[in-house]
């Protein structure tokens, strides 16, 4: 019986390190950014891991009253890009961690 209960043991300290590496991989992934484009880089959006949008940065050559509707539509398309990557990048570092078990839930 002593044996099962030490495998517990071990089971509880791998599931409360992954715990607080997970909490540490929250705040990385703030920091984290990636870029979505679109319209051929004429607008660019900055997002982070954790699925923020930080930044849209649009080229002035776009920028027309005339074209509103095909703007609006690249930012959206260029959001989309940027957390489409952000995903990526935040699905691929917990797999770095929970050694891509899905654990439904933890994140």
């Amino acid at each position: 019986m002593t044996g099962a209960f030490g495998d517990m043991g071990n089971l509880l300290k791998q599931a409360q390190r992954m715990q607080k590496d997970l909490a540490q991989l929250r705040e990385t992934l703030k920091e984290r950014l990636v870029e979505g484009t679109a319209g051929g880089g004429a607008v660019k959006a900055t997002v982070n891991a954790a699925g923020e949008l930080m930044a849209i940065q649009i080229d002035p050559e776009v920028v027309t009253k005339d074209d509103v509707p095909m703007l609006e539509d690249l930012v959206v398309a260029a959001v989309g890009a940027g957390l489409k990557k952000a995903q990526a990048l935040h699905q691929e570092e917990i797999s770095r961690i929970t050694g891509g078990l899905n654990l439904p839930g933890l994140f």
